[in-house]
Formats: C-alpha cells, sequence, structure tokens
C-alpha cells in the first residue's frame, strides 16, 4: 500500500501543475495586441462607421485574420532563433546603407504609431476631464514612462499583467455600447461583402488594415517572446530536421525548464487566438457601435463629435465608457510602441538608446501636432495610413526570414503558411497601390 500511495503523488502533482504551467506561456501575444487597440483603430473604426454604415465590415473581419498569421510567424522567429525581426535583419541586411534606409522606413512608422497614441489619450482625457490637449499628450507621455519603468525593473510578466488589465478596461469600454444599442443583423451580414463605395471608403480600409496589421507589432512581438522564452545571452541554436520533439528551451525562469520548442509554439497559437478574438471583437463593436447609432449624424466622423453623439443618444454611461477604453488604449499602446522602437534602433543599427530617453524624444512630434491645433481624429486616421504603407516593409521579410531552414530549421513555414503570407502581402501591396492611385488622380 505505501509503495502505491507514493507512486501515485508526483503523477498528482504533474497533473496539478499542468493547468498552470500552460497559463503561465499566455502573455507576449496579448500584449502585442495591445497594437490592434490603439486609438488610431478607434478613429478608423468609428469613422468608418459612422461615414458609411456597415460598407466595411469586411475589412475588420480580413484584417483580423491577416493579422492571426503575421503575429504567429512573428512570434516563432523569436521563440525559435532567440533574436527579434529587427536583429535577425539586422544580421542579414549586410550593406549598411541599406539597412539605415530599412531603419528609417521603420523608425517612420513607430514615430506615426506613438502620434497616434499619444493624441488618442490626449482626446480621452480632454473628453473625460476636460484638459487642454497639449497637457493631455504630456499626462499620456508621462504614464507611459511609468509602465516602461515596471517593464525594465518588474520584468516582462508584470508588465504583461499591467497592459492585460488595461486590455480589460479597453474590451470593456468599447463592447458595452454595442450591447446596449445591438446593430442591424442584416447590415453586418451585408457588410461582410467585399467591395468600395468611392475613393474615401478606400482611405478608411487602408487606414483600418493599417491600424489592424500594425508593422511595429509585427516587430514588437518577436522581441517579446524573445524576452520570455528565448535562452539568455546567445540565440538558440538552429533546430535540425532530427530533433525529435523539438530543443528544449533554456529560459532563466523555473517554470519553462523541460518544455520543447514545439510545445510552446502550440501554446503560442493559443496565446495568438485569444488575442486576436479579443482585437477583432472589439474592433467590430467600434465600427458597429457607429454604425448603428452614428451614421448620418452630422460631426460623428470625429471622436469629440462622436463622444457627444453616444452621450446624447445613449446616455452618458456608454459615452463615458468609450473615453475610458480610449484612455486606456492610449496609455497601453504608447508603452508598447516605444518599446518597439528602441528594438527596431538595437536591432537594425546596434545602438541602444535607453527607453525612457527614447520616449521623451518621440513625444515630440506628438505635442507638437497637438500644440498645432490639428484636428485630432484627422491626425489618427492618416498615421494609420502611414502605417499601411509600412506593413510590406515588416511582413515581406518576415514571411521570407520564418520560410528558410538556415533561420528555424525544421520549424520553418509549411509552403501553404508562406502562401498564405504572400497572398497577404499582395493584398496589402495592392490595396495600398489602388489608394495611391486614387489619391493622385483626384478620384
Amino acid at each position: 500500500m505505501p509503495k502505491s500511495s507514493t507512486a501515485a503523488r508526483p503523477k498528482k502533482r504533474d497533473a496539478a501543475t499542468t493547468l498552470p504551467r500552460a497559463a503561465w506561456l499566455i502573455g507576449p501575444a496579448l500584449v502585442a495586441g495591445v497594437a490592434y487597440l490603439d486609438p488610431g483603430n478607434v478613429a478608423s473604426n468609428m469613422t468608418a462607421g459612422a461615414v458609411y454604415g456597415y460598407l466595411l465590415v469586411w475589412v475588420v473581419v480580413i484584417g483580423n485574420v491577416m493579422a492571426w498569421l503575421i503575429q504567429y510567424l512573428s512570434a516563432k522567429l523569436g521563440i525559435v532563433t532567440g533574436r527579434s525581426l529587427p536583429e535577425t535583419l539586422g544580421t542579414r541586411i549586410r550593406n549598411p546603407w541599406a539597412r539605415r534606409a530599412y531603419w528609417l522606413q521603420a523608425e517612420l512608422v513607430a514615430m506615426a504609431t506613438d502620434i497616434a497614441e499619444v493624441i488618442g489619450g490626449a482626446v480621452a482625457l480632454n473628453l473625460l476631464f476636460g484638459v487642454p490637449l497639449l497637457w493631455g499628450g504630456l499626462i499620456t507621455g508621462t504614464v507611459s514612462i511609468v509602465l516602461l519603468l515596471i517593464q525594465s525593473r518588474r520584468g516582462a510578466k508584470t508588465f504583461e499583467f499591467v497592459v492585460i488589465g488595461l486590455v480589460v478596461i479597453i474590451a470593456i469600454g468599447f463592447t458595452y455600447g454595442v450591447f446596449v444599442a445591438p446593430p442591424d443583423p442584416a447590415g453586418v451580414v451585408a457588410g461582410l461583402v467585399p467591395r468600395f463605395e468611392d475613393s474615401g471608403s478606400v482611405l478608411l480600409a487602408a487606414s483600418i488594415l493599417g491600424a489592424t496589421i500594425m508593422p511595429h507589432a509585427i516587430y514588437a512581438h518577436s522581441a517579446l517572446a524573445r524576452d520570455r522564452f528565448a535562452p539568455t545571452g546567445a540565440p538558440a541554436p538552429i533546430p535540425s530536421a532530427d530533433e525529435g520533439p523539438g530543443p528544449r528551451v533554456a529560459a532563466p525562469l523555473e517554470q519553462l525548464r523541460g518544455i520543447t520548442t514545439a510545445r510552446l509554439l502550440r501554446a503560442t497559437k493559443w496565446d495568438v487566438t485569444i488575442a486576436m478574438l479579443i482585437a477583432g471583437t472589439v474592433n467590430l463593436c467600434i465600427l458597429l457601435l457607429a454604425a448603428a447609432n452614428l451614421a448620418g449624424v452630422p460631426g460623428t466622423d470625429t471622436l469629440e463629435g462622436a463622444y457627444a453623439a453616444l452621450d446624447a443618444g445613449l446616455g452618458p454611461a456608454v459615452a463615458t465608457l468609450f473615453a475610458v477604453g480610449l484612455l486606456a488604449s492610449g496609455l497601453a499602446s504608447t508603452s508598447v510602441g516605444a518599446y518597439a522602437g528602441a528594438e527596431i534602433m538595437h536591432g537594425l543599427l546596434h545602438i541602444r538608446v535607453p527607453l525612457i530617453a527614447r520616449r521623451l524624444v518621440t513625444l515630440v512630434p506628438a505635442l507638437v501636432i497637438l500644440a498645432a491645433g490639428v484636428d485630432p481624429t484627422l491626425a489618427l486616421v492618416l498615421s494609420q495610413v502611414v502605417l499601411s504603407f509600412g506593413i510590406p516593409f515588416a511582413l515581406i521579410p518576415l514571411v521570407a526570414v520564418t520560410a528558410k531552414t538556415e533561420v528555424l530549421g525544421r520549424f520553418r513555414n509549411r509552403a501553404l503558411t508562406t502562401a498564405a503570407g504572400i497572398a497577404a502581402s499582395v493584398f496589402l501591396i495592392a490595396l495600398n497601390a489602388i489608394l495611391l492611385w486614387l489619391v493622385l488622380t483626384g478620384s
């Protein structure tokens, strides 16, 4: 009897720790997913719903499907190689001028992201408390510095907990109104049919995709996965084709001992799926809220006008939660954006600038726009268009390097995965080309 009892105990301990260990692997995608819930998303989706009703529902859905594939490939690169995408490209782009040119476009994308996030936080503070936009931008930047200090001093896991808490606030703030005033089911179904109405709808489609598939999220996710799971001090060895279940990951944390790369990648699929379900649902709810309640209402193509219309039509509770969600969106996403920007510079130029110093510098463009009196919603939408043009420069290299055996070994992309990545790249590039043609011809 004692022997059988003793032998059973290890099994009980293993079963008891399986769920906590699996849950511990969740997190990096939820942090990177904040990029899909930033103020640029709010402005683009709210404007699309208010101006075109349910017309662009299909853009949000397709964008979210493509985002799943892209974020998984980014995380896989960081886990298997122990390098972020900027670090990988920094070693593969041998020509220094080509590397600097690539860094410049990536840096401009990061700056456009930062502008959207700071402006969104400033608008939210103005709506909630009447804070002037410039001061709101300064407050948003200050809070982002506090979040970055948490990341640098308390580690990735604590930072993830804080950001995930803000994601919960974002989700509640932006979805509550849909339950109060549900959209028209027939209109939602009709919006799933791909089509455009005019050049303005193409502009907003590009803006939605730029806000949904954000280049800096691709750079950031590979770095977040590296920081959490990859070996410290050196990149992981390239797994060969005959390694059995996969190489063990040597992370400094007790919870990762004995966990194979293959298992990490399976957990990452769940992580990305959860993150994209949350982001896709929230983005769709924003568009549907505007389509059902703001379509045709004058002035609702701006965040301030949308807030006022929600307050008048659905009550102060819906409007206040909307503004709180916008504030949480700006605070969470601006810290992740700063993290991505620092990784871009370090990986491509091999220059490591302290996150706080970089944060102070990158605040300047957003504060200048706020001080100049530029319409905040217009600035947000245009920033997302800039992001849309930056997508191919991040996506094409990501698909290319994750398809190479010398980079990922036996974890390289399957042919179908590579084909899906190429199809997404072609679609996004074609949409941007159409947008550019419409703008230049004035159509």
